[in-house]
């Protein structure tokens, strides 16, 4: 059994400004997670440190490089799961922390639960020694650019997300050589979002699900919209009824668009190690590594491969 490591930097209109850094970005996050394998880690380790890798990227809206909500402030949301036990941990509105997907982790097993939020997830991540650090190291000087040109400018969430300006999601996929499978998903939310908004990204079976009898998904995407679908989940529905993993994410996503005229993206890793990247937004960066090959994306219906190096 090959293990597998799929990441994607989220599925919006990116501009050509930023389209290289992306791919650059999600091909460096997918190495990361690949070389955990190497180092004898299983699928969680590889989706948080893949993860972990995009939040500290400031080209992904995630960690540092997070969008602000309508007061200036971030807001960060995050989700991880293992797909061989169903634990899982997630945090929604947390400030000040570099990597949320380490606080969701550290959730799923140093809890009894499965979701903290705001004031009492920062609290649980000071309870534990995670260091917390000033909101204007996470902000960039783009993002509040952007932010202070839009702030006046209202718009319908939807067609932000076909403009240049809606930053999106990180996740990652994976499947061990065990035969277990991971998700992970963590994002900085939408820009000018309400205060204490949260989207899918940390709600189990939207942003993210694993599960060992079917797969494991990260979707990326209009919040609101992969909410009203249950989006992971109805995907990983598809694969338990006999399709493929990229039948699946497509039928599925096309069903967004039609019922809740959402666009989104997903990645998918079968416990056998199928996978595929998909998307019904304008472009979404993504990569792949198995067997020592590094395949990538960015635009629709175009993968490209080369040799995976640590």
């Amino acid at each position: 059994m090959s293990a597998v490591v799929v990441v994607h930097g989220g599925a919006w209109a990116i501009p050509d400004e930023l389209a290289e850094a992306s791919v650059d970005g999600v091909k460096a996050a997918a190495c990361e997670g690949f070389s955990v394998f190497k180092r004898g880690g299983n699928a969680v380790d590889a989706v948080e440190a893949a993860v972990r890798a995009l939040e500290d990227n400031t080209v992904f809206n995630a960690g540092h490089g997070a969008a602000l909500n309508t007061d200036g402030e971030v807001e960060l949301d995050a989700i991880i799961m293992d797909g061989s036990t169903l634990a899982s941990g997630a945090v929604s509105c947390v400030r000040n922390i570099a990597n949320p997907v380490s606080l969701a982790r550290a959730v799923m097993e140093k809890t009894s639960h499965i979701m903290l939020t705001g004031r009492g997830a920062n609290m649980f991540a000071e309870s534990i020694g995670i260091a917390t650090i000033p909101t204007e190291t996470l902000v960039t000087e783009y993002e509040r650019k952007e932010w202070e040109k839009h702030k006046n400018y209202v718009t319908g969430v939807m067609e932000d997300f076909n403009s240049h300006w809606a930053h999106d999601t990180v996740g990652a996929v994976a499947v061990d050589c065990a035969g277990n499978v991971a998700c992970a998903t963590s994002t900085g939310g939408i820009r000018n979002k309400m205060v204490g908004r949260v989207g899918d990204s940390p709600i189990i079976g939207c942003g993210g699900y694993a599960d060992n009898f079917s797969g494991a998904v990260s979707c990326t995407g209009h919040g609101e919209s992969i909410l009203k679908v249950t989006l992971a989940r109805l995907i990983l529905s598809q694969i338990e009824q006999g399709k493929s993993v990229a039948d699946a994410s497509q039928l599925s996503l096309q069903y967004m668009g039609d019922r809740v005229r959402g666009a989104g993206g997903a990645i998918v890793v079968s416990p056998s190690g199928q996978w595929a990247a998909t998307f019904t937004t304008e472009r979404m960066a993504w990569a792949a590594v198995e067997s020592d090959v590094l395949w990538y994306g960015l635009d629709p219906n175009k993968r490209l491969k080369e040799q995976f190096s640590t």
